[in-house]
């Protein structure tokens, strides 16, 4: 092998290297495009790809002409696709997988060149040789076909045929660009069945309680809207802040995954919307020994009342009795109203209402003939929660998620530009002073994505109307409850006064409401 074949191998082998570094489709296919004039001595190249039953124009450049389609650097394509038919020459190098190398298209007979005639007479242009060559996948399937026309002598400027050798290094070329092409959309269909598998995920999540139905979609949604937000700042802290769109999709990825540890929290924890609920709300059970406390007394006074009728006791006597049996049938409707009130988890539970809810439980009653406590051990325990509707325990139940969703993320192969997003979702519940969970980390540990995700999941939490325990928070409310955390120095006191100067809510919500508005568009 000679010099001039060394070199010729060099510069081929720095194709392929330079082809498969390139990260942007249209720059990749430029690129082939232009590596094909240089290579060839071609004085133009057009590169089709293939979509459905055509040939699509892609890039189309002509150095004589200084013409220039599609690309980075080029105008919009004008030229309509090529259907799949043999009489065309591009749709029959792909049909047939075979170069096709025709030194005159005006003495060809084989072919329709209507199409480069016509543009001829437009142009004064003469298309002359015409070189088309397939491109071919690692499966040898058809992507793309790349037609050269008119190869220029060097030393004359010339257009002419193009030789056997150009004809080599033009299938060479195409065999690159086809793998160079393929590699582009395995890793771009494997980065979007990842994203989409990740959506998937938070989507069932959602879906598993009929609560929280959408809580990882807004998170996910508030947290891009947010950083967005950021982008946009051109003074204040975060006037030189910038998230990439990779960035970017790493924060939603963050978000469609920050709860992904709940799917092992029992659904009667997350879903518990008063105190004495488990897989049913108990509450049925306290109002069932209730009636059946006040059946036993109607029917103990009954008794008595007959008895006193055969005594011959006196009617006042008998109303008296009677005033007695109200009154305490009354106080145990009174009872357990009080008790049905204390399960509800708005109802803050005063150091009187506990005191007054321990004695009850202390009472044993007798019910169809067995002795049992007006409020049993663990109905008592619940319902002395204070505030809300879980128990200690539960919420240890509950803040147990994020450690799973540590562990869950932390054996899914992220690829190396979203390698971050399991830790942003893990420090959702972190805080800026260090009394957040699982790991108590503080402010130097926890990047800008971090402080992101705790802002709007909180914001969320408190704004979300779906909730069991509380109604939808309004947002000046909303508002003031943030700011007391970021004077707590719980969150972070400048995202949140951009997340409100930017009006991030709105903003998110009317896009929100507009999706779901044209998901309910019918189409007549």
């Amino acid at each position: 092998m000679d010099d001039s074949e060394l070199g010729l191998v060099q510069r081929l082998a720095d194709v392929g290297i330079s082809l498969s570094a390139e990260h942007d489709l249209p720059r990749l296919l430029e690129k082939i495009v232009e590596k094909a004039l240089s290579f060839t001595g071609a004085d133009g190249a057009t590169l089709y790809l293939l979509e459905d039953d055509h040939l699509v124009f892609t890039i189309s450049r002509c150095v004589s002409l200084g013409i220039k389609f599609g690309g980075p650097s080029g105008g919009p394509v004008i030229f309509d696709p090529v259907p799949l038919d043999k009489s065309f020459v591009s749709a029959y190098s792909a049909i047939t997988k075979e170069s096709v190398n025709i030194p005159d298209v005006y003495e060809s007979t084989q072919f329709d060149f209507t199409g480069p005639k016509k543009y001829d007479s437009k142009t004064g242009y003469r298309s002359q040789a015409m070189l088309v060559t397939p491109l071919l996948d690692h499966e040898d399937d058809v992507i793309g076909v790349l037609q050269l026309l008119n190869a220029v002598d060097p030393e004359t400027g010339e257009m002419g045929p193009f030789s056997g050798e150009c004809e080599r290094l033009a299938a060479s070329l195409a065999s690159q660009a086809g793998v160079a092409i393929q590699n582009f959309r395995l890793v771009r269909e494997t980065e979007r069945l990842f994203e989409s598998f990740i959506e998937v995920m938070g989507a069932a999540l959602d879906a598993r309680s009929k609560y929280t139905h959408a809580h990882v979609s807004r998170v996910a949604g508030l947290a891009i809207e947010l950083a967005t937000a950021i982008n946009e700042e051109t003074a204040g802290p975060y006037a030189k802040s910038s998230f990439s769109d990779v960035e970017l999709k790493e924060l939603r990825i963050a978000g469609w995954t920050h709860d992904i540890g709940k799917i092992v929290t029992p659904q009667h924890v997350m879903d518990k919307s008063v105190k004495l609920e488990t897989i049913f709300d108990r509450s049925e059970l306290v109002k069932t020994r209730y009636f059946l406390l006040a059946a036993e007394t109607r029917a103990s006074f009954l008794e008595k009342e007959i008895l006193m009728h055969g005594n011959g006791v006196s009617r006042e006597q008998i109303e008296e009795f009677r005033k007695k049996r109200d009154k305490e049938i009354a106080s145990i409707n009174e009872e357990m109203d009080f008790v049905l009130r204390c399960n509800n988890p708005s109802e803050f539970m005063e150091d009187y209402k506990i005191e007054r809810l321990k004695k009850i439980a202390e009472r044993k009653i007798v019910l169809n003939g067995e002795t049992c406590r007006m409020i049993s051990e663990d109905e008592l325990k619940n319902l002395m929660i204070r505030k809300g509707s879980i128990t200690e325990e539960e919420r240890q139940i509950m803040r147990n998620h994020i450690d799973v969703t540590i562990k869950m993320l932390d054996k899914v192969p992220f690829v190396k530009k979203f390698r971050n997003a399991p830790f942003y979702a893990g420090t959702h519940h972190e805080c800026l002073d260090g009394s957040g969970y699982p790991r108590g980390l503080t402010a130097k540990d926890l990047p800008l994505q971090s402080r992101i995700m705790a802002l709007v999941d909180f914001f969320e939490a408190l704004t979300a109307d779906d909730r069991p325990y509380k109604k939808g928070m309004p947002l000046e409310k909303a508002y003031q409850i943030i700011q007391s955390e970021v004077d707590g120095g719980k969150l972070d006191g400048d995202l949140f006064q951009v997340f409100k100067e930017r009006r991030v809510y709105e903003r998110f919500s009317k896009k929100e409401k507009t999706e779901a508005l044209l998901k309910n568009v019918s189409v007549s």
